[in-house]
């Protein structure tokens, strides 16, 4: 609905910050009263409504001339410029990979080989060493920590990435701060104003009640979720650790204060911001505190504004989530493509590692069910494994319909992957919840895959087995739609790193086995021909130039999952403008065939195809015969 007295507000902001920009204009325009009604639902009419516009306003008025030409450069492109095939990612800890910020242009060559143009750099500002959590506790939100490099080293490496037509992401904390950020500092302080930036509550009443139906998200090391601090002499929400403290989003201040430091990032040249765990940023008594709707007002609200000021950067919500509530992060009704332009398929990942362990696809297939759902224009972030634990994060019906017990298939999969059962494997259990039993994985993509216990048994062809399930496994993710984030290390296939266990800061938390200090000693073996190295290197650096080499995986929803009739066999078709490619894998150990009758099911049958990943020419037969695969075999079929 137009609001009149609401756009001569905002035209009169156009002309005191003089702005004759008209596509800035449109955009405000378009916005407006959407964003005003979002704010109004939360927060009523607080008069702090005035200082958001203004902040949409400077931010626009901070963007750089070379910041906004490529905003309309991204604009111009026919499809969102982040559902091009083009597009291969990478994340990684600047001092784990390379030391400090300014080393990073040196390791470009090395990225630009392999394929990758999409950096994720992991957490980079400032928080308490021993208390960072991995760099997501925040301490200042717009200081680099030290011992990376400084605000001014990322600006000129983001436009060092930009003259290389590379794209940047980093991390937005959204949901906590370390209790040493200054606003915890003037909240200790005593000074009300920045107690109400967070949950503080005088006795156990009210988070007594909260916890009652709120789970545990770190029960070995941080049970609960409130904290007591004896200078405060008050229990304050900390849902993650017990040094993180959850922002109290009823306040509208904490809201304006956050979206300024998304607008910062946005004009450092950020092309996409992570807003890690946006799953927990409203809180509710009686509610798991997770998903609530407001979480989802609140994020379409900065989707907004982001569009208005900084139309260049998109939104990455890191809501690893069940399937089916996943999809309310890319928005709804007539919000839907206006919350998070990404989303993380833990879906799709758990699922591969589902299947890789139990050699049964069907869990998968039944997944797609609802990862079909995602609305065209938004787009997935695939992964085979990343910086976090992997989570079984599939619905039990998936299970059930697969033909196993929920809870017997689960616990197979984690004794299957961190010794409880013999297998290839080597990883470890992570957040073992003492009451439930459940628990995550920890271990890097090759030792999970088999390498690590191959090469220690110098088992020639185990270790060529892992080599080819660590293929596949990154053949998939590439492929399925979305812009594939490879983990740094995996590309030159590195097994478990121990090391974390000497360092008091990290001992406690297994997540750092499959975080490695890189050796580039290891990693130029990625140039020694038939080195483990080598071999990993050059399969990836293969299916990344298939991938840029066709347009059908350009995600534009654009997916066809085949029904194979085979419970180790899973396969998909993907197409754009006439052309059809068809991708079939194999997650078991034995040897499977299928029937040709799959290829033609969906129209007219080929009478050959070419593997595009081998280069051979396959003959396809009659219905009765059969396409064989060898074990964890992939085919790329044009």
């Amino acid at each position: 609905m137009y609001n009149s007295a609401l756009q001569k507000q905002a035209n009169a902001l156009v002309k005191s910050y003089k702005i004759k920009d008209a596509s800035f204009q449109e955009r405000l325009t378009a916005n407006l009263d959407d964003i005003h009604s979002h704010f109004r639902a939360i927060y009523g009419d607080s008069p702090l409504f005035a200082e958001l516009i203004n902040s949409i306003f400077q931010a626009y008025e901070d963007r750089s001339p070379a910041l906004k030409k490529r905003d309309e450069v991204k604009a111009q492109q026919e499809e969102n410029w982040f559902l091009s095939q083009d597009l291969v990612g990478m994340s990684l800890y600047v001092d784990r990979f390379a030391g400090k910020i300014k080393d990073l242009a040196s390791k470009i060559p090395y990225l630009k080989k392999l394929g990758v143009n999409f950096l994720h750099l992991m957490p980079l500002f400032k928080s308490p060493e021993g208390e960072s959590d991995g760099g997501y506790a925040v301490q200042d939100f717009r200081e680099v920590e030290e011992k990376l490099g400084t605000i001014e080293d990322l600006r000129t490496f983001q436009q060092e990435l930009q003259q290389k037509d590379m794209y940047l992401m980093i991390d937005i904390v959204l949901n906590h701060t370390s209790h040493h950020h200054e606003w915890a500092k003037l909240a200790k302080a005593g000074i009300k104003e920045y107690q109400d930036y967070f949950y503080m509550y005088d006795d156990r009443r009210i988070p007594d009640a909260m916890e009652e139906s709120m789970p545990e998200i770190f029960p070995e090391s941080s049970p609960g979720s409130f904290t007591y601090d004896e200078k405060l002499d008050k229990w304050v929400m900390s849902v993650f650790h017990h040094y993180q403290w959850d922002l109290n989003y009823t306040n509208p201040k904490v809201f304006v204060e956050m979206l300024s430091n998304v607008f910062y990032y946005a004009n450092l040249g950020v092309d996409v911001v992570r807003i890690d765990a946006p799953a927990f940023i409203w809180k509710q008594v009686g509610t798991t505190c997770q998903n609530l709707p407001e979480a989802h007002q609140l994020l379409q609200l900065i989707n907004m504004c982001v569009e208005v000021a900084t139309p260049g950067m998109a939104i990455l919500g890191e809501a690893i989530v069940a399937p089916a509530q996943i999809m309310e992060y890319f928005g709804t009704g007539r919000f839907a493509t206006h919350e998070c332009d990404f989303a993380y398929n833990a879906t799709q990942m758990a699922a591969q590692w589902d299947a890789l362990a139990t050699g049964d696809i069907r869990v998968m297939r039944l997944a797609q069910n609802e990862l079909l759902r995602k609305p065209k224009g938004t787009t997935w972030l695939t992964y085979t494994r990343c910086h976090d634990d992997i989570g079984l994060g599939y619905d039990d019906w998936m299970i059930e319909q697969s033909g196993y017990s929920p809870y017997d298939h689960r616990s197979y999969i984690k004794n299957y992957y961190s010794g409880g059962v013999e297998s290839p494997a080597t990883g470890a259990l992570f957040a073992i919840n003492p009451k439930t039993q459940d628990a995550r994985l920890s271990g890097s993509l090759a030792s999970l895959c088999g390498l690590e216990k191959a090469i220690a048994s110098k088992n020639v062809s185990a270790i060529q087995t892992s080599i080819n399930k660590i293929t596949l496994m990154q053949a998939q993710s590439l492929f399925v739609g979305g812009v594939p984030m490879l983990f740094y290390g995996d590309e030159a296939a590195y097994t478990n790193d121990y090391s974390y266990l000497e360092d008091t800061g990290k001992s406690y938390d297994n997540r750092w086995m499959h975080r490695p200090i890189i050796d580039w000693k290891k990693n130029a073996a990625v140039d020694k021909k038939d080195t483990v190295e080598n071999k990993v290197f050059t399969n990836l650096q293969k299916l990344i130039q298939l991938r840029k080499s066709l347009k059908v995986l350009a995600d534009l929803k654009n997916i066809h999952w085949l029904e194979v009739h085979n419970n180790s066999v899973i396969g998909f078709e993907r197409y754009l403008n006439g052309e059809k490619v068809y991708f079939l894998f194999n997650f078991s150990l034995q040897a499977q065939d299928l029937t040709y009758y799959v290829l033609g099911a969906a129209g007219d049958r080929p009478t050959s195809m070419i593997d595009l990943w081998s280069g051979k020419t396959i003959s396809i037969g009659m219905d009765h015969e059969h396409l064989t695969f060898a074990p964890y075999q992939f085919y790329v079929l044009k």
